[in-house]
């Protein structure tokens, strides 16, 4: 059964919900997964994304997004100018993906402690997202759950123990994907949960033997920037 949702479209500065609205919520899905203020942007367009984006102000609407901007804020138009004054350096180009989807982009990014993000991302209609890679791994999730984003080595009792550490704080796993490049090489976990993952647990996550690095996407932040 289709929602309010699916058939009004989200509450967004236009004029496209898969060009404007959608690219807001990848640019701010970036920034969340970096988990810091984004000072340098190289943003690359893929499709339609390329063809039309700067028509349809795509271009705006991921810098707006890397500035935590929300789908409805009006200073989307005015997005260059808010970089300008908050620092924020980006380039634009265009590249060619292989079985993307046509509002695909890829992004790399960095923030102000030198942090760096590697993400590709699709607008799949309705001002909904997917995210496709990070960081060179191929992924697939929405920001529809919170997000526990764990690099770590391919290794023996590593998802036993992130699974155990969630449980006994009864934070229940809604999805979990996994992928690696290759047996005992670097892989990826994509756990989604009903519930807020506090900072403390990410950070005894962040501790266990073979984890090189976890992000977090609070769907609570998206939200809040929705408002």
């Amino acid at each position: 059964m289709a929602d309010i949702f699916d058939i009004l479209g989200p509450i967004m500065v236009g004029p496209s919900s898969s060009h404007t609205a959608g690219a807001v919520r990848i640019g701010a899905m970036a920034r969340t997964l970096l988990g810091e203020r984004v000072v340098y942007a190289d943003i690359l367009l893929h499709g339609s994304f390329a063809e039309t984006g700067h028509g349809h102000g795509t271009d705006r609407a991921l810098v707006s997004g890397l500035l935590g901007m929300g789908p409805a804020d009006l200073r989307i138009p005015f997005a260059f100018e808010e970089a300008k004054k908050q620092g924020l350096e980006y380039t634009f180009g265009e590249v060619d993906l292989v079985d993307a989807h046509p509002n695909s982009v890829v992004m790399e990014i960095k923030g102000e402690s030198g942090r760096q993000l590697s993400m590709r991302a699709s607008s799949i209609g309705g001002g909904r997202i997917m995210v496709n890679e990070l960081d060179g791994i191929e992924v697939a999730f929405d920001g529809s759950f919170n997000t526990l984003v764990v690099h770590h080595r391919d290794e023996f009792g590593t998802i036993a123990e992130i699974s155990r550490l969630l449980s006994n704080y009864r934070i229940n796993i809604a999805n979990m994907r996994l992928s690696r490049h290759r047996r005992g090489g670097d892989a990826l976990m994509i756990i989604e949960t009903d519930q807020t993952v506090e900072q403390k647990i990410i950070d005894w996550i962040s501790e266990l033997h073979g984890i090189e690095k976890v992000t977090y996407y609070d769907k609570s932040r998206e939200a809040e920037n929705e408002d």
